[in-house]
């Protein structure tokens, strides 16, 4: 039993060596975004030094001011002993506010290049990534863990430098002024320290496991608020009211405990810091009674003894800040650090120049992440040909869906290979193959800006003209004119002040200016009424006969002049031909013509 209680003290000791290493490093990697300012860092070091140095000058003065400027030889002296110490107060003030601005620039300056390198980090992620990962846990980290180390960077590192300078100091005069006096001090660092870790190590768990409530509270609002309607419509208000106070009460828990660690430890260092002081100073009262200090020798140590326990009190107060942010940097630095399943390769093939817009599977199987005992695609083969109009029709989990996302390289095959343009896109950069693509999805993402902008994310440099010009061509035009500010008009969050058929045409609108090789239409006119379909279809006409085009529909109209129909069923191809050909096959086509066009076009079916 011995030997086993020794091998879990050895486990133990490791975890908390692998977790004080683990710590250092999320600090260390703040480092590369402090790099580019090193000038400045410098600078406020310096600041920091001049400032502490008259801070630790100040009770030599008013040791000579005590011993020599009272004294009945020394009354002239008093004027400049003061004026020394308005010098040094002076110095003190400017320096300290030239130390406190770069401090906290640079660690604004730091805060807001970790933010903008993980948000361009999580830019980057597949879609994997949100397969796991909530959003409104990112954000959280973007904003709520971002926050917490833009304090402690911008705030409490300037203070914690400054109180770290004066501490060492300030034992250093001390033991000028009286070496008795200050051994008496430093045998009870020990009795500070070692508890001040040990606590520490908790708060830096605490403040991980509070950081992670948060984003737990801040994903659950996001989910909801971006399905307001959905939770009115069904009045869920109540219900997803007292979810959202469970995760709150959970945080406020989990935040309280941190919270009581620290005040305990404060107390802790504060009461024996400045216990030892006063024991300190009582056995100094007596050397000056005895005669072997000077009252101003007394004086001076008294000053540094306060200046000692402030600055030991503020770093025990800071040193917590500094492990709740270290929590907060884990958790950022584990998202930096987290790879895309799909990265430009290191030596990418290019693409041919003009794109012939071509498309093959060749013995595809995919297993999506989150379903790796289920394939979506199996032995999937498929050639696309320059030009040419195909659509995938089958139903619901087929695999159609997963062919667009394998085109747009958002995901790679378990086996096999995809071709865009001849090159496997395993080996060619993801952006130039999704620069081929244009995709018209069946849920129309709009962003919070104006109509104008909305179309323009389908080529970021297109001028106006190129815009208005789209959206004519796409039906959009007509209804866009006639909106409050025109193509000036705010869409709100989503789009949510257009009707799905008009954001669907300014999708549409986006696709067509962008111009191209490739084209992905998932349902592309289903919120659409006749009258506007017909607007779009000519629109899409226009441009199917310049690229290749991939359908998904179950809308007859659009898919009766494909040049191939592709039915699958559960991620294999079951037959392929034109629509007459198909119908007169008889099997899952005709079924599925039977139940789902039928409303369009009657269809006679085979005897």
């Amino acid at each position: 039993m011995v030997a086993n209680a020794l091998i879990r003290d050895a486990i133990d000791a490791g975890d908390a060596e692998a977790q004080r290493k683990g710590n250092l490093q999320a600090i260390r990697s703040l480092a590369p975004f402090a790099r580019p300012y090193r000038t400045r860092i410098i600078f406020a070091f310096v600041t920091l030094l001049v400032a502490a140095a008259s801070t630790l000058a100040m009770p030599v003065a008013i040791r000579y001011l005590i011993d020599a400027g009272f004294s009945s030889s020394g009354v002239g002296s008093v004027d400049q002993h003061f004026l020394i110490l308005f010098g040094l107060a002076i110095t003190m003030a400017v320096f300290s506010a030239m130390r406190f601005y770069l401090v906290s620039w640079i660690g604004e300056r730091i805060v807001a290049d970790l933010r903008s390198a993980v948000f361009k980090h999580v830019l980057k992620m597949t879609p994997t990534f949100f397969e796991v990962t909530r959003t409104g846990e990112v954000l959280s980290r973007l904003t709520a863990d971002t926050t917490l180390i833009q304090t402690v960077v911008g705030s409490s590192l300037s203070i914690a430098l400054r109180s770290f300078v004066i501490l060492i100091g300030g034992l250093i005069m001390l033991t000028i002024t009286s070496v008795k006096l200050t051994a008496m001090i430093v045998l009870l660092v020990p009795i500070i320290v070692f508890p001040i870790v040990l606590v520490g190590r908790k708060i830096r768990n605490l403040s991980r496991d509070t950081q992670d409530r948060i984003a737990d509270t801040s994903a659950l609002a996001a989910e909801v608020l971006n399905a307001i309607q959905v939770v009115q419509a069904f009045t869920l208000e109540k219900l997803h009211g007292g979810r959202y106070d469970d995760a709150i009460e959970h945080s406020f828990e989990t935040a309280l405990r941190r919270i009581k660690t620290r005040a305990l430890m404060t107390v802790y260092a504060i009461l024996i810091i400045f216990c030892g002081i006063v024991t300190v100073l009582w056995v100094g009262a007596q050397n000056v009674v005895s005669g072997h200090i000077t009252g101003g020798e007394l004086g001076q140590f008294l000053f540094y003894a306060i200046i000692v326990g402030s600055s030991t009190a503020g770093l025990t107060e800071i040193w917590g800040s500094l492990l709740q942010a270290a929590g907060a940097t884990e958790r950022l630095t584990e998202l930096l650090h987290t790879e895309p399943r799909i990265t430009r390769p290191v030596h990418p093939i290019s693409l041919p120049i003009p794109s012939p817009g071509t498309v093959t599977f060749c013995n595809v199987t995919f297993n999506y992440p989150s379903r790796p005992t289920q394939s979506a695609l199996r032995d999937f083969s498929l050639d696309v040909r320059s030009g040419e109009t195909i659509a995938l029709v089958g139903p619901s989990g087929a695999g159609k869906s997963t062919v667009f996302q394998l085109i747009l390289d958002f995901y790679q095959p378990t086996t096999g290979m995809v071709r865009v343009d001849g090159v496997d896109i395993r080996n060619a950069d993801p952006f130039d193959v999704r620069n081929r693509v244009g995709m018209v999805p069946q849920d129309t993402v709009l962003f919070a800006d104006n109509v104008l902008e909305n179309i323009r994310y389908g080529k970021s440099e297109a001028t106006d003209s190129e815009v208005i010009a789209a959206a004519v061509s796409a039906g959009a035009d007509e209804f866009i004119t006639r909106l409050p500010d025109g193509y000036s008009t705010f869409v709100g969050e989503r789009g949510i002040r257009l009707s799905g058929g008009q954001k669907q045409r300014i999708a549409i609108a986006r696709a067509i200016l962008r111009r191209p090789s490739i084209l992905l239409l998932d349902e592309a006119t289903s919120a659409l009424d006749a009258a506007s379909e017909k607007l779009v279809q000519d629109a899409l006409e226009n441009l199917m006969t310049n690229c290749t085009t991939i359908i998904i529909a179950h809308r007859l109209s659009t898919i009766l002049n494909s040049d191939r129909i592709i039915v699958m069923d559960r991620g294999r191809i079951i037959t392929t031909g034109r629509h007459a050909e198909l119908l007169a096959k008889g099997g899952l086509y005709t079924k599925l013509a039977a139940l789902q066009f039928r409303e369009e076009q009657r269809i006679e079916l085979p005897a």
